[in-house]
């Protein structure tokens, strides 16, 4: 994961739920978070560190006293940077511990060391669960600030119905995300378009024309931009990747069905970020019905698709004084790409267009790094090579500062 990306402490006590904070470990991470594991003492009885590492690919923690750490720096460092320290499971002893201040162990010691806000994800035995010393604790921790997810109900681990059984680890990554994101905020109130992937053409039943877009640029977008707290309309074409959890996702095969998407969405949208890779051409008269013989060879007869970025920006041209979504456009190509941005940027009348060369190492197509050059009217920006989360956050701080100057456009 790179360190561009949002940090959460992911504390993990001992009951038998720990193994489920493996997968909690993970859906933070398809979320766009780096992940911290701390394991208690008792929760290495439940799991393994090892088992945390291959997933986070960082060290676990698990004790103030190990080899070569500094507990009282790394400790300290680790509360300062995180956005969030979760729990999960949240053992009635850990719940305690924290409402009375006792700090001997990592996991309790960073609790008193945080700012950020304390996840509890209880888990234990239904008549522990309702023992007014737990609920004492947990109303302690909740005047703090803390929140609580679940727990839920059903079969616990000493076979008792009940009340007391760990939440499931996507309702749990998805309060983190949904907190997190409204701690930060900086794009609350806004409404995002962004798009992503390809298009594909189709020939026949059995061919398409399409490119080489797995999806991640405008994913990545579209993940910071929900956490930093915007409404995000993710227009998807057929990807190789999962999308993030998103405001809205509208789903597309085709260039004319992501233009007839966007040209209708973006009219209630304060930003418009064009991610996709959309086919420039199609075959004329649209697929054939049947599977095309090869024969000697094909010939395909081939028409422009619409432009989408220059339709925006002609409807912005038309319609002069009004209040039109800022534009943000991509210049993909084989060589130096700022020159092409450049023009792109005047003829196609949008306000940022983000260049690479998807030839280069480590850029473009199909992998998690890009390196680009942010262009505008005054200033051309080129980034070093850096996670595509990282190009995302750095695209969407200059939307934010593109924005500064005029209020939202829908309340």
């Amino acid at each position: 994961m790179a360190a561009g990306e949002p940090l959460i402490g992911l504390g993990v006590s001992g009951g038998i739920g720990a193994y489920k904070a493996v997968e909690v470990a993970r859906l933070l991470q398809k979320r766009g978070y780096r992940v911290q594991a701390i394991l208690t003492r008792n929760a290495r009885k439940f799991v393994g560190p090892l088992t945390f590492e291959a997933i986070t690919q960082r060290p676990v923690i698990t004790s103030q006293f190990a080899v070569g750490m500094n507990a009282d720096i790394e400790h300290i460092a680790l509360a300062t940077e995180m956005r969030a320290l979760v729990v999960a499971p949240a053992t009635a002893s850990v719940i305690g511990k924290f409402a009375n201040g006792i700090a001997d162990d990592f996991l309790t010691a960073l609790y008193l060391a945080t700012r950020a806000p304390l996840v509890l994800a209880p888990a234990m035995n239904t008549v522990m669960w309702e023992h007014p010393a737990v609920r004492g604790n947990l109303a302690t921790l909740a005047a703090r600030g803390a929140r609580c997810v679940g727990p839920g109900e059903g079969y616990l681990a000493c076979g008792w119905i009940g009340q007391g059984r760990l939440a499931e680890p996507d309702e749990i990554a998805r309060f983190v995300d949904e907190l997190v994101r409204t701690a930060v905020g900086p794009l609350a109130g806004r409404r995002l378009l962004i798009t992503a992937g390809p298009t594909l053409e189709d020939i026949d039943p059995v061919r398409y024309l399409g490119n080489r877009s797995s999806g991640r640029m405008g994913f990545a977008l579209a993940a910071e931009a929900m956490r930093r707290g915007a409404d995000v309309h993710l227009v998807a074409g057929p990807t190789s990747v999962e999308p993030p959890d998103v405001t809205t996702l509208t789903r597309v095969r085709t260039a004319a069905q992501m233009h007839a998407a966007v040209m209708a969405a973006s009219t209630k949208r304060d930003v418009v970020i064009m991610a996709a890779a959309v086919a420039d051409y199609t075959p004329v008269g649209g697929a054939h019905s049947a599977k095309m013989e090869k024969g000697d060879g094909l010939t395909l007869a081939l028409e422009r698709t619409a432009d989408i970025l220059a339709d925006l920006g002609q409807r912005r041209a038309v319609t002069p004084g009004a209040v039109t979504p800022v534009l943000v456009g991509f210049a993909a190509e084989t060589g130096p790409a700022e020159d092409r941005a450049a023009r792109k940027l005047v003829q196609k009348q949008v306000d940022l267009v983000v260049a690479n060369d998807v030839s280069a190492e480590g850029a473009g197509f199909d992998v998690d790094t890009n390196r680009v050059t942010l262009v505008s009217r005054e200033s051309q920006q080129a980034l070093p090579l850096m996670s595509k989360t990282a190009v995302a956050a750095a695209i969407l701080d200059r939307v934010e500062a593109l924005l500064a100057p005029v209020t939202a456009t829908h309340p």
